[in-house]
């Protein structure tokens, strides 16, 4: 599982604020892709943090859901990565985003067939085999109902955990996104997933777009239903290593550490 209490995805803009100071408890999570090269500066801040806080690395570009294996160069890279920092978490997205050789800038979805099962939970394998430790998979957000699905998005990730050894990296708003978009429960949402598996939770602000569409912006405070929906997700739990993401309109350190507070907070009442 990874590192206890609550994290902050790092930005490169928060460097001087967050080596210059220890807070307890803080650990960061890195998007891996932004610091795959073989040196300088990005080399040189991921071992500075490295050696300040904890690590958990969340991907975005294994594609998962493909139709085709993992890029095979770029696991070699996440693993060399691995070994370098010893994070204490490996995740991804459920979803897929290349194609032959061609990259999308999308998390995009997919019919949860038999055949995708098969599909993800032999990709997961292939990456956990290459990394040499189970990763966590993350929920996606969705934004309109598609067909040909076999499986409930709980009962896909269940058989995920069960074939594959892989854990849940649960975005508690992506719930409260696409249960608000798909005129679905959140909370009946919540309770139909493995929740025995979750090694971390996320949570982020969203938008609204003209339309009453609810947008995974991650440029906002966590707004007050994803905060309820937190508080009753560690309810059935108990505390789980916790997340706040902000990538889009991105304030201070100390701004991002107040937010941290109330996520605390409710985890400690969790406990």
């Amino acid at each position: 599982m990874a590192a206890p209490g609550i994290g902050l995805g790092f930005k490169p803009a928060h460097a001087e604020a967050a080596l210059g100071q220890a807070v307890p408890g803080l650990w960061l999570e890195i998007h891996p892709e932004n610091y795959m090269v073989d040196g300088g500066p990005r080399l040189a801040l991921l071992d500075a943090l490295a050696g300040a806080y904890p690590l958990s690395l969340h991907g975005v570009s294994l594609s998962l859901a493909a139709d085709e294996p993992p890029d095979a160069a770029h696991l070699a890279r996440l693993r060399a990565m691995v070994d370098r920092v010893q994070p204490v978490l490996v995740s991804e997205h459920l979803a897929w985003s290349t194609r032959r050789g061609t990259y999308l800038p999308d998390l995009l979805p997919f019919p949860r067939s038999h055949a995708a099962l098969q599909r993800v939970a032999d990709n997961i394998g292939r990456t956990q085999d290459a990394l040499g430790i189970t990763i966590a998979v993350e929920n996606p957000t969705h934004y309109m109902p598609i067909d040909g699905h076999d499986y409930s998005e709980g009962e896909f990730f269940a058989e995920l955990v069960r074939r594959t050894g892989c854990g849940l990296l649960l975005d508690v708003n992506n719930i409260h996104v696409s249960a608000h978009n798909l005129g679905t429960d959140a909370r009946a949402w919540l309770g139909s997933l493995p929740l025995h598996a979750v090694r971390e939770v996320h949570l982020a602000g969203h938008a609204t777009d003209a339309t009453g569409l609810l947008v995974d912006s991650h440029d906002a405070p966590v707004a007050a239903p994803v905060w309820a929906l937190f508080a009753d997700l560690l309810r059935l739990t108990g505390p789980r290593p916790t997340l706040l993401e902000r990538d889009g309109n991105v304030p201070a350190f100390g701004e991002l550490l107040a937010e941290r507070e109330h996520a605390l907070a409710i985890s400690a009442a969790a406990a």
